[in-house]
């Protein structure tokens, strides 16, 4: 999979340039077919962890023109540190450098914070090239369901990394309900939450404990419940149960001029921002979205038109720039054939 990925990503940077590899690696679909080109056969979430993974350990600067920070589990937490030495290596300067670990910081608070869809982050990987442009791959995962979501951003798409920022959010399974403060209907809620995170904490704990007696009545899609089979768990929204005080102290401090600036203060969690939804709703009228904004993980439709028709441009776009870097790529006749017959499959398949 290494010796097949250096040659595969060679010829596409020197063919497209790094800026077109950052935007397919956005794509999930381009994400999934490299994966099985590399021969990675299962659609799982191993995916992810495995193609990330070996693409790290054969991407370079100097050959590649673009690398790539972080990975799984503790992995992710060496990302900033990673970014600053792949930052020196490109001769960033010291701004453009803490610009790129902010924003690696900010799109994994966005996925589990912003949106709490009931996944996890346990996975962020965060590639950079020689110009500086961005892309951001990173897992969730369901504890109780075994199932993981992908989350892809790119640099070119996500100017404003508080609205709607993400190339594609990719899933099995589409939840009923998931809190998303980045949706731009939830545009009004998040000006309320950071009125909210402004005031005095006395007083949002007092707005807090005014609603439970009140309005019982309309907090069913806030209330935990235990439904007999755990599985269905991350379908059933709850109010916070804890909530870090000291956050919101932090919050009140610093007087948080917008969204993105409440995200980055050390401590404001799920449960904090899940409170400030709330009172946004219940108090002051104005509902966050509760759409969840995954799409299923069907490359390109159905041929039954389900989930969507099938974009044949998309199709073949990706069979092109996948089929002329293999044939270009400096491997041997055995690994090039293997790689198009694993190409060709995909593309019968669908």
């Amino acid at each position: 999979m290494k010796k097949l990925a250096d040659a595969i990503v060679e010829v596409i940077v020197n063919e497209y340039g790094t800026a077109e590899f950052l935007r397919r690696l956005s794509n999930p679909f381009w994400f999934q077919s490299l994966g099985c080109v590399l021969g990675y056969d299962w659609h799982s979430s191993g995916v992810t962890t495995v193609v990330t993974g070996v693409l790290k350990s054969v991407l370079s600067p100097e050959k590649h023109g673009v690398t790539v920070a972080g990975g799984k589990g503790s992995l992710s937490r060496r990302t900033p540190n990673e970014i600053m030495e792949i930052g020196e290596k490109l001769g960033f300067s010291s701004q453009k450098i803490a610009e790129l670990v902010r924003i690696s910081r900010l799109t994994a608070k966005v996925d589990n914070v912003a949106i709490q869809d009931g996944y996890t982050l346990y996975h962020h990987a965060f590639f950079i090239d020689e110009k500086g442009n961005w892309a951001v791959i990173q897992q969730g995962m369901n504890v109780d369901e075994k199932t993981a979501r992908r989350y892809h951003w790119n640099s070119e798409k996500a100017i404003n990394l508080i609205e709607e920022p993400h190339n594609a959010i990719i899933s099995d399974k589409i939840r009923k309900k998931a809190l998303n403060l980045t949706d731009k209907s939830s545009e009004r809620c998040r000006k309320v939450c950071i009125d909210i995170a402004r005031e005095r904490p006395v007083k949002v704990k007092r707005l807090l404990s005014s609603i439970v007696p009140r309005y019982q009545s309309i907090l069913s899609k806030w209330i935990q419940e235990y439904p007999e089979e755990r599985k269905y768990y991350c379908d059933v929204l709850y109010m916070p149960r804890r909530i870090d005080w000291k956050a919101l102290e932090r919050a009140y401090s610093l007087q948080p001029k917008n969204f993105e600036q409440l995200l980055e203060i050390k401590g404001v969690g799920p449960s904090l921002v899940r409170a400030l939804a709330l009172i946004s709703e219940i108090i002051y009228g104005e509902a966050p979205s509760w759409r969840d904004p995954a799409k299923f993980s069907f490359a390109f439709g159905g041929k039954d038109g389900v989930p969507f028709p099938v974009d044949r441009d998309s199709m073949d776009k990706v069979y092109q720039i996948l089929t002329e870097a293999i044939e270009k790529a400096k491997i041997g006749d055995r690994e090039k054939l293997s790689a198009l017959q694993r190409l060709k499959a995909i593309l019968k398949h669908l």
